[in-house]
């Protein structure tokens, strides 16, 4: 299948099985963490990115069940890379306006760093202007496009996440880079209402006292959750009210949220290790499992209540069934590379990592 304007690239690798003999260093027969030797029924393809000559500055990336896509926003290449999850084609959607920031001292390029998926649409955040994009899911065009920002404002006010909440038709926005120390201008999220998809109208926002970092939203409930960087906390916002309704200090350092709505367990990322709440009841901490220092964004999928993060320091790959009563049991652990971080969850127990070092997504399926 070819887009008209975007081309018909794909872009594969073969398969190689972890646990074989391989040339590549980063695919081993087993992983020792914790005290507990873990082998795995798993295996990894790598995905190039179309245009990518090194180093690739991957953030945000999303699964599209209803076109069986993950939309890859390529940042420096000022392309978002749409990959089919059963041919691993890839297309491009391509001229998003790049630009050089300064973060940590030095100057980079950035571009489309976030993405969300809504309603048969696809919503980009741009890090290099400090826009948004609405892009149509099924032909890949371009379509309405919004500042949000002046570009001269830097990173501290260019879009971080951005999150579709169907319970209200509503595009939220978190700003900054609270990860690498750039905190949000305004400390706050902006709401756009999107009630016609196509169409971005800002709405109001919600003030906060920090940086948000990492999401996670339950339209059954009417709930968005984020963690509160400064603070060290991770709070609950009715998203009809957009009132702050629920907080709770489970660790320092902070990273991505997911969420079993129908169960009603919400799964943090905290620096070295996972933790589950029983938000449905008030929140109590029920369990915590290693995983290994460098997680970043984890992800939850509904129909193998499979929990998926992402090592980048061990170059490990922690798949976590969490049972009715909200425990973890650690299923498998698969080797990774190093700097692999970020993990969204696909079809079945397929699930997708993203790998900046190489430009690349690697692709984890079950043997």
């Amino acid at each position: 299948m070819s887009k008209v304007g975007y081309g018909s690239l794909s872009w594969r690798l073969k398969p190689v099985k972890v646990g074989a003999v391989a040339s590549l260093p980063f695919f081993l027969a087993a992983m020792q963490l914790n005290g507990h030797k873990v082998t795995s029924d798993y295996e990894l393809t790598p995905i190039s990115l179309p245009g990518a000559s090194g180093v690739v500055a991957l953030d945000y990336f999303a699964y599209d069940r209803s076109t069986d896509r993950v939309w890859v926003p390529a940042s420096n290449t000022g392309n978002v890379d749409v990959i089919d999850g059963s041919s691993d084609a890839v297309w491009q959607v391509t001229g998003f306006k790049t630009g050089e920031v300064e973060l940590r001292g030095r100057k980079i390029t950035l571009g489309p760093t976030a993405v969300s998926v809504g309603d048969g649409v696809v919503y980009i955040g741009n890090r290099g202007d400090s826009s948004l994009c609405v892009i149509d899911a099924q032909t890949l065009k371009r379509e309405e496009w919004l500042q949000v920002a002046p570009p001269s404002a830097g990173p501290a006010a260019a879009p971080d996440a951005v999150v579709y909440v169907a319970a209200t038709k509503e595009l939220w926005i978190t700003t900054g880079a609270p990860p690498i120390g750039v905190a949000s201008a305004d400390k706050a999220i902006q709401i756009f209402d999107v009630s016609e998809p196509r169409h971005l109208k800002l709405k109001l926002k919600i003030p906060l006292d920090g940086s948000a970092e990492g999401y996670a939203v339950d339209n059954q409930r009417g709930l968005f959750y984020t963690n509160i960087e400064e603070a060290g906390k991770t709070v609950a916002i009715d998203v009809r009210s957009h009132k702050v309704v629920a907080e709770w200090k489970v660790h320092d350092d902070l990273q991505g949220l997911t969420l079993d709505s129908a169960r009603g367990f919400l799964f943090v990322g905290c620096g070295d290790h996972v933790v589950s709440l029983d938000v449905a009841h008030g929140g109590r901490l029920i369990d915590s499992l290693v995983t290994g220092p460098g997680l970043d964004n984890i992800d939850f999928s509904s129909d193998q209540k499979l929990l998926y993060a992402a090592a980048s320091v061990t170059a490990t790959l922690s798949i976590i069934e969490a049972g009715d009563d909200g425990k973890f049991h650690l299923k498998a652990l698969v080797p990774t590379v190093k700097g692999a971080r970020g993990v969204v969850a696909g079809k079945g127990e397929t699930a997708y990592l993203i790998d900046p070092a190489e430009g690349r997504i690697l692709k984890l399926i079950r043997k």
